[in-house]
């Protein structure tokens, strides 16, 4: 320990010496030292008196060294397995690589002869030193010796024995070339990930690159929870594995790309991922969205809508022609609503056309179009050919510009029925938006028969649901009369096994369902605003998204936390 302290003294002399730092920056430096243990080097570069790059540079030359960059090497794991994980460590000696009776590793601190002589004592080779900076020595050991362990425990218990990846015939040559790569860990990791989401019933995986850290998030029931945070090491591996798998250009990480996913689980079971890659400061950020065909609920009764309101909506979608339009934001659950009902039209009778960005599922005896903006298959390009088709019954995924939204009011004012969607915060809104897009209110009023606004809020897992006492106050505030308030009983989930401790099972949407009576029209033809409309369509029978959610409350099915979140005050 003298011999390192002797160098502490020297490697500060030196760099005074050369002109890098001051005398008096030196003595500051040493007396940070003393209140902070550590390395000068990394005490120097704290203070901001030197950068790592220049420290390292300097000793490189001073002492003969070679510096090296740690970010982009690979390390196997036979030579890791040389310097314990605890030693390496203690040291920040990592073992780089072995070239016969010689093991070259890489060190802050070159000129630490205790440090190399235990190293040369437990591995019984000669050392050769290359210098790399402290920060970049303690990202590197975290992450090789992490990864090493991290993976074998893993993949221990995995069995993917029943996961087979479904590719596409025309690029089959293509994922052949990368064939010698299937039995890597990184692949059984990517695997794992994949069946671990399904099997926790996550809707989305996001996969996400920081500038210290890698992490693994899965959506469950509509929120996100971090599951993973793989080496950064295994980074690119990961990134361009799930590439391979969606047919992406691996090659290509400067703009995003779309692609998809078709994986068979067993037993028959089949699911797609719609994948989404999104090039982020610190590298590609991949989202995943899983689906999966046999969670699909098609059943009207079983979405959450009360009697009245399933009444509306099946009297609405029944009729010969008119636009029904269903609103809220991305993940409410609007896919599902407008699929039930399709699937409740869904007769040898009618003609049934939808074009979609994407098509999530596949549904027999509709005719599903995938919008290809990038080929000119706009929306209204596929609404002007479905004219053309005889339909009886069109779904076209969004209302999301003027030219769009005409030819659907065209189409429900000319004997076809039409379904679409908004993005829009309740019911009232979506007439402001299409006023707004263009529309004229006369076209509004002629059309549109419904706007449905919904929410999907979190069911209170039924294993561990327990009392919860909510002071009468927050009721009242929340929209509860006060003799209803006193008389509500809420439930919260303590968390178990059962929910992964979240305390939440499932989803229920939330509705808020807006038939365009003759009172309503009229408002729209003389100009009436949002709040207008809102509070008119309340007073004629219509119950809000915050009143939708206090009745599940009620009910016992959702928890008051959740109706504050996914809701707002009427």
């Amino acid at each position: 320990m003298a011999a390192a302290k002797k160098t502490s003294k020297r490697i500060g002399d030196l760099l005074i010496g050369a002109g890098v730092i001051t005398q008096e920056q030196l003595n500051h430096a040493l007396a940070e030292q003393k209140n902070n243990p550590g390395r000068l080097g990394s005490t120097l570069v704290k203070l901001g008196y030197v950068s790592n790059d220049e420290l390292m540079n300097f000793l490189s030359v001073q002492l003969g060294t070679p510096a090296i960059d740690l970010n982009d090497i690979k390390i196997n794991s036979d030579i890791l397995e040389l310097i314990p994980a605890d030693l390496a460590t203690k040291h920040l000696i990592l073992p780089i690589n072995r070239i016969g009776s010689t093991l070259i590793v890489a060190t802050c601190d070159p000129t630490d002869l205790s440090a190399i002589d235990d190293i040369k004592f437990i591995t019984g080779y000669n050392i050769e030193i290359t210098i790399a900076s402290e920060l970049s020595l303690k990202n590197a050991i975290d992450n090789f010796y992490q990864s090493s362990t991290m993976l074998d425990e893993i993949i221990a218990e995995f069995d993917d024995s029943d996961l087979e990846l479904i590719q596409s015939e025309e690029e089959t040559d293509t994922l052949d070339l990368r064939r010698e790569t299937d039995d890597a860990p990184v692949i059984r990791l990517v695997n794992k990930i994949m069946v671990d989401a399904i099997r926790r019933g996550a809707s989305d995986i996001h996969i996400e690159p920081y500038e210290t850290f890698f992490r693994i998030r899965y959506r469950i029931d509509g929120v996100l929870y971090e599951v993973m945070k793989p080496p950064m090491k295994l980074k690119n591996a990961i990134l361009s594995r799930v590439k391979i798998m969606s047919e992406l250009d691996i090659a290509e990480r400067r703009l995003p790309q779309d692609g998809r996913i078709k994986m068979k689980l067993g037993k028959g079971r089949s699911m797609d991922m719609r994948v989404s890659v999104l090039p982020t400061l610190f590298g590609e950020k991949i989202v995943l969205r899983l689906l999966d065909q046999s969670n699909l609920q098609l059943d009207m009764t079983k979405l959450g809508l009360e009697p009245e309101m399933l009444e509306k909506v099946n009297e609405a979608i029944h009729q010969p022609y008119g636009l029904i339009l269903v609103t809220g934001p991305t993940g409410s659950g609007k896919t599902t609503t407008l699929y039930s009902a399709l699937s409740e039209l869904n007769k040898i009778s009618d003609n049934i056309m939808t074009a979609e960005d994407p098509v999530e599922f596949n549904l027999a005896g509709i005719n599903q179009v995938q919008i290809r903006e990038s080929i000119g298959l706009t929306f209204a390009s596929a609404l002007r050919s479905f004219l053309r088709q005889d339909p009886d019954i069109i779904l076209v995924g969004e209302m999301r510009d003027l030219e769009t939204s005409e030819i659907c009011i065209k189409a429900a004012l000319t004997g076809h029925l039409v379904l679409s969607t908004l993005h829009t915060n309740d019911a009232p809104s979506s007439i402001t938006r299409l006023i707004n897009m263009g529309i004229e209110p006369f076209l509004i009023v002629s059309s549109a028969r419904l706007v449905i606004a919904q929410r999907l809020a979190r069911k209170i897992c039924t294993k561990c649901a327990t009392r919860e006492e909510v002071p009468v106050k927050a009721l009242v505030q929340a929209g509860l009369d006060r003799e209803t308030a006193e008389e509500t009983v809420c439930l919260i989930g303590k968390g178990c096994d059962a929910c992964n401790h979240t305390g939440y099972k499932g989803r229920i949407a939330l509705y808020e369902i807006m038939t365009l009576d003759e009172e309503i029209k009229t408002a729209i033809i003389d100009g009436a605003n949002t709040m207008e409309l809102k509070a008119m369509a309340i007073r004629n029978g219509m119950k809000s998204l915050r009143q939708s959610g206090l009745s599940k409350l009620r009910e016992g099915i959702t928890s008051f936390q959740e109706v504050l979140r996914v809701t707002a005050r009427d």
